[in-house]
C-alpha cells in the first residue's frame, strides 16, 4: 500500500487536543500528565503522505485536520476473549424455557 493518500481515500488522522498541563483541574494527576488525543477516520479532502497534515471529512460531515496516520485503515476493535461462563448460557436458557422453568407463573 502506498504512503500517499489521494483525495477521497478513507484515512485516519491523529491530533493532540490538549497537551499535558492544559487538562481540566479535576482530572486525576496521572491523566493530567498525558495529552488528550483524537483519532478520527474520514475521507481526505486533498493529497497527503503518512505523517503529513491532512484534512478529512467524516461520515457525519465534520471537517477536521490532523497528522495522517493510516490509509484505508482496517477496523482495530474486537469483542475480546471469550468468557467461558457465557458460552453455555444460550443453550441453558433454551433448555429451561423448554422445561417451562422460564415461565414466571411456573416457579
Amino acid at each position: 500500500m502506498s504512503d500517499q493518500a489521494r483525495p477521497g481515500d478513507w484515512v485516519q488522522i491523529h491530533r493532540v487536543v490538549l497537551p499535558p498541563g492544559e487538562r481540566a483541574p479535576q482530572v486525576p494527576p496521572d491523566t493530567q500528565a498525558v495529552p488528550l488525543e483524537m483519532r478520527v477516520k474520514g475521507f481526505t479532502l486533498g493529497a497527503a503522505r503518512l505523517g503529513e497534515t491532512a484534512r478529512v471529512r467524516t461520515v457525519t460531515g465534520r471537517e477536521l485536520e490532523g497528522r495522517l496516520v493510516g490509509i484505508w485503515p482496517a477496523p482495530g476493535h474486537d469483542f475480546g476473549e471469550p468468557v467461558p461462563e457465557l458460552l453455555t448460557v444460550g443453550g441453558e436458557v433454551r433448555a429451561r424455557l423448554a422445561e417451562g422453568k422460564g415461565d414466571p407463573g411456573n416457579g
